[in-house]
């Protein structure tokens, strides 16, 4: 096994144990945490009964800080519908309520609002926004949507657009030939395979995600790379052992490899072919994608 390798499923491991890695992102919020580990969020008691309601959602805002706590629970209720669109959001009472300084409450408002799921004017004050208005492509609204009552519809709409953007992204790639990002995929195909064999879903699943990130990145087309992060949101959400879905498979480890085959051959009609395979042969795509017709 590769240092890389090593390295890469060590980090997995003392993430999914609970403890932080050096430079490691909670990347999993969903992951139901322990009681000793969760946030004390006092009851709304005599308050609004919705808002109330967060103290069972708080699960994964550990080593997020209390803005960013803040920021998770707040977006989870919003996305979710607990709390419904034009409701007024007073600061003082969410400041009051989860025991948060003013400028806590402000501050995550404000990140809210550059989301797009809530409002503040004049005279109005603080709003939840309707979905018309949501930034759909940002990373954490897919995780909240993916995760609350919308998760089928998050889902196939996660796999419509990365069947759109993938394939693309893999004929763009073959034409760069940088044997840095060539060795780099080549790098995370094998972690894959090592961590299959081990049944380590979770170093598969981050593997994955930097696999897919890093083509897209490399495509050539700025456009594109801001669409990186969505893919890897979309690879967490679908892909990940949290949902349950299905466990990596030789045939998913093919297609990485013959991706990997065409970039350094510099093909890239059989790179978007092989892309194609593997986004149809993949759970969450096959609902929504027929498969290529014989001939």
């Amino acid at each position: 096994m590769s240092t890389l390798a090593h390295t890469m499923m060590t980090a997995a491991r003392s993430a999914d144990s609970g403890l932080a890695s050096p430079g490691e992102l909670d990347r999993y919020p969903y992951a139901e945490a322990p009681a000793v580990d969760r946030v004390g969020i006092p009851a709304w008691d005599g308050g609004d009964p919705e808002l109330g309601r967060v103290g069972r959602r708080a699960a994964g805002s550990r080593g997020r800080g209390l803005h960013g706590q803040l920021v998770q629970q707040l977006g989870q209720m919003i996305v979710s519908g607990d709390l419904g669109a034009d409701r007024p959001l007073v600061p003082e009472e969410i400041g009051q309520r989860f025991e948060v300084s003013r400028t806590v409450v402000r501050e995550s408002l404000r990140v809210l609002e550059a989301k797009g799921l809530v409002s503040a004017r004049p005279n109005v004050g603080t709003r939840v926004r309707p979905v018309s208005d949501w930034n759909l492509l940002d990373p954490d609204i897919i995780e909240w949507r993916a995760f609350g009552p919308q998760r089928d519809d998050q889902r196939r709409e996660l796999s419509e657009l990365r069947w759109t953007i993938e394939p693309l992204a893999a004929r763009l790639a073959a034409g760069h030939g940088r044997e840095d990002v060539q060795q780099r995929l080549a790098d995370m195909v094998e972690i894959m395979g090592h961590a299959m064999a081990q049944g380590d879903a979770l170093t598969f699943s981050r593997a994955d995600s930097e696999f897919h990130s890093l083509l897209i990145q490399v495509a050539g087309n700025r456009m594109l790379e801001h669409l990186s992060g969505i893919v890897s949101a979309a690879l967490q959400v679908s892909g990940s052992p949290v949902t349950g879905c299905d466990r990596p498979n030789e045939t998913s480890l093919g297609h990485h490899g013959r991706i990997c085959d065409a970039l350094a051959a510099g093909d890239g009609t059989a790179a978007e072919a092989a892309m194609r395979q593997l986004l149809t042969v993949h759970p969450e795509v096959e609902r929504v994608v027929p498969a290529p017709r014989e001939h």
